[in-house]
């Protein structure tokens, strides 16, 4: 069984200057700091001071999630909120400070396809490498080629280094090797909408294939029908806190309200 728990997890990022001890910040910035800090904020996490007296930006604080076969999780909140930390977290990319996270399962990731390609490496040498990356075997590798190859249409490209690509054939390559085997919990950082539209249609179908496949999906988006077409549960984050948890309508109702309210 597929499962991702997320026990009272805690996850900071430092803030590596000297502002903090300077007579000038203590005096001055302090005061219209605690004066912003009073307002509603719909951006970024808490900025504040851990156990060891140094200033962190709290990105998720105390965070309980439970997840099982068959969830498909929207993420949703202001910029900053903590949808991609909780991604990154789950995918094991963030340690946090506090708190545990346990997953079963193989985590394929749909963030940040193309970084650290080889531009000098060509199509095929790539779609070799990436798979071996993701921990498929030499045989799963050579079986999924052709595929991967049919499916981005890139012909004779596939024989040429990637700097030699524009960026939707970078994308078109990094999402058919991505997507060429049959996920067990997925992670993706906004719906992709991979290439130009002569390709779209095919990466959507490919996509929802891929989605469908999946034993749990949580993707963090900006987009409330994204929530709706794809996903079974919401969760709103604020300043890396857990607002409402439930049903995509309610949560989606939610968030709105406090976007209103925000606005008066």
């Amino acid at each position: 069984m597929y499962e991702i728990t997320l026990k009272k997890v805690r996850i900071e990022f430092p803030i590596y200057d000297q502002g903090g001890r300077s007579l000038r910040d203590m005096l001055l910035l302090n005061p219209v700091r605690r004066q912003i800090a009073s307002t509603v904020r719909l951006v970024g996490g808490e900025i504040t001071t851990n156990s060891s007296g140094n200033r962190v930006v709290c990105a998720l604080d105390g965070v309980d999630l439970h997840l099982v076969d068959g969830d498909r999780l929207g993420l949703i909140g202001h910029n900053g909120a903590g949808k991609t930390t909780i991604l990154r977290a789950m995918a094991g990319i963030y340690e946090p400070v506090a708190g545990e996270i346990v997953t079963r399962g193989e985590i394929t990731s749909l963030f940040g396809m193309t970084e650290s390609m080889d531009i000098d490496a060509t199509g095929y040498e790539t779609i070799r490498l990436r798979g071996l990356m993701l921990g498929r075997s030499p045989k799963e590798v050579n079986d999924t080629a052709q595929e991967i190859a049919d499916f981005t249409e890139l012909g004779e490209y596939l024989n040429m280094p990637l700097r030699t690509y524009s960026a939707g054939m970078l994308v078109r390559l990094a999402f058919g090797i991505a997507t060429s085997h049959q996920p067990e919990i997925l992670l993706m950082d906004e719906i992709i909408g991979a290439g130009d539209a002569s390709f779209f249609d095919r990466a959507q179908a490919r996509l929802k294939s891929f989605i469908d496949a999946a034993g749990i999906m949580v993707v963090a988006t900006h987009h409330p029908d994204i929530l709706r077409r794809w996903c079974n549960k919401a969760i709103l984050l604020s300043n890396g806190h857990i607002a409402a948890h439930g049903a995509v309508e309610d949560v989606i109702t939610e968030q709105m309200r406090r976007v209103n309210a925000a606005k008066k």
